[in-house]
């Protein structure tokens, strides 16, 4: 009886000395440092997460590392790395334009037709501001080719993807704005127009507007704008009628003022060869057709078509910058659907892409049954991840041989992409590689930081259900980053 007390005793001491170790090395704790930092803030009340790990992956702090949140466009690092991974660095897409028919002088009889690849990037993204890049291009093949006249129509084939317009999830009062464009395996100019308005006349009167491409027929807008006396504050106002193209402007702006916003439109593929019959039309081609879309998937077959020019897009590793530097929400989910469609050999679909990212996630080490995806970008607000893991996603992925072009994606504090404008003039500037995310109530910052002494940490920041100012929690997510840049 004696000995069996003496063990127990012993057992005892050993869990009781043991058990802070192992708690320091899973569980480590945030710093008072930082925790001063969060509860002095005007953002105190927020649900806050940190995560540090060092280059050997070891937590070095942690607060609420294993809860889940909504991660907004820190997501992106998730999904540029399964498109790396999948496609590879150096996936180009092809979008060609064919011709059925045959020709007959300056006459082209018969349809040209345009295969939809889900390329994201035809507009003026790669080429300085050039949007009509292509259609120019397609012109003068058919004008090298002596065609004057198309006696056909035009063919749009969207197939590719299925007809589910946006991700789910996505709030309706978004889907004016570029941000939240239409995703069609057909789609010109990241499925938005340009407006410009020109605050020039006497207050009291509608602002002059024009845009681009050359004030389209698709989109009609309704101006009912005004200018208001110099001084006073510019009120935005743009809404587009859901299910038509009509935008209605209600702007305030004070006189003198100059204002350009993309604003999205609906029926992409249709507006991609609206265009084009319009630009065809404006360098002197006569069409006698109309214009068509076929979005059937298993309707598609070469066979009696002439291939008249195809289109590579610029490689993958370029439009994972702009997701990852520019946060662009349509690139990436134009890039989920196409992920569904190449890796299964389906038409392509959100549900399908998303299902490929969470099959890489496993196999990154993330536990897929405690993750909700509803899109690749973190716009919806049932996208749900614990924190932790997105943190651990940033050690583990750097095993991967594409990892160069991950980092070389990443915006840089002071210099680039979304964080060009932050951290000027502190020592974190130039030092912090990462992706911003913002949607209501939610920000987030994750990426890594090279520290005074020269470590790498991978820091994760991100703060749900704050009703301060943006600002504000941008400081303190600055403030904690320039305390681990001298600590560590």
């Amino acid at each position: 009886m004696k000995n069996y007390k003496v063990l127990s005793l012993i057992l005892f001491f050993l869990v009781c000395v043991s058990a802070p170790l192992n708690y320091g090395i899973l569980h480590a704790q945030i710093s008072p440092e930082i925790n001063r930092l969060i509860e002095n803030s005007r953002a105190s009340h927020a649900f806050w997460v940190v995560q540090v790990r060092d280059s050997t992956g070891q937590v070095l702090q942690n607060l609420n590392g294993d809860k889940l949140v909504r991660p907004a466009s820190n997501l992106k690092m998730i999904t540029s790395g399964a498109l790396l991974d999948r496609l590879g660095p150096n996936y180009r897409f092809e979008t060609t334009l064919y011709g059925r028919g045959r020709q007959t002088d300056s006459t082209w009889v018969g349809d040209l037709i345009v295969k939809g690849s889900g390329d994201p990037t035809i507009s003026g993204i790669f080429t300085n501001g050039d949007k009509l890049f292509l259609f120019e291009r397609w012109f003068n093949e058919l004008n090298d080719a002596g065609i004057r006249v198309i006696d056909g129509n035009l063919i749009g084939f969207d197939g590719l993807f299925d007809d589910i317009p946006y991700p789910r999830g996505w709030e309706w009062d978004d889907l004016t704005y570029y941000y939240a464009p239409e995703i069609n395996a057909l789609s010109f100019n990241s499925n938005v127009v340009d407006l410009e308005v020109r605050a020039i006349g006497r207050v009291g009167t509608r602002p002059r507007i024009e845009w681009s491409p050359f004030n389209t027929s698709f989109v009609e807008f309704v101006n009912e704008q005004t200018i208001a006396p110099p001084g006073t504050r510019f009120n935005e106002s743009y809404r587009r009628e859901l299910g038509s193209n009509t935008i209605i402007l209600r702007s305030v702006l004070p006189q003198g003022y100059y204002e350009t916003e993309p604003l999205t439109i609906t029926a992409p593929s249709l507006y991609f060869m609206d265009t084009f019959y319009q630009y065809l039309e404006l360098r002197g081609m006569e069409i006698n057709g109309g214009i068509f879309i076929d979005s059937d998937y298993y309707s598609w077959n070469e066979r009696g078509l002439r291939r008249i020019h195809t289109h590579l897009s610029e490689p993958l590793h370029r439009m994972v910058g702009e997701i990852n530097k520019e946060s662009d929400n349509f690139i990436t989910e134009m890039l989920v659907k196409y992920l569904g469609s190449k890796v299964y050999n389906v038409q392509g679909t959100t549900d399908l892409g998303l299902q490929v990212i969470k099959e890489y996630m496993n196999e990154l080490g993330i536990d897929t049954t405690a993750v909700s995806l509803r899109d690749g970008s973190g716009m919806a607000p049932a996208t749900l991840i614990k924190a932790g893991d997105l943190n651990q996603y940033l050690i583990n992925i750097r095993n991967k041989p594409y990892f160069s072009h991950f980092i070389n994606s990443l915006a840089v504090g002071g210099m680039s992409g979304t964080l060009s404008h932050r951290f000027r003039g502190s020592n974190i500037s130039e030092n912090f590689f990462g992706k911003t995310g913002f949607v209501s109530g939610v920000r987030a910052l994750s990426g890594y930081l090279d520290t005074e002494t020269g470590n790498r940490l991978a820091v994760s920041i991100i703060t749900n259900n704050y009703t301060a100012q943006t600002s504000h929690v941008d400081f303190i997510h600055q403030r904690i980053l320039e305390y681990l840049y001298q600590s560590y």
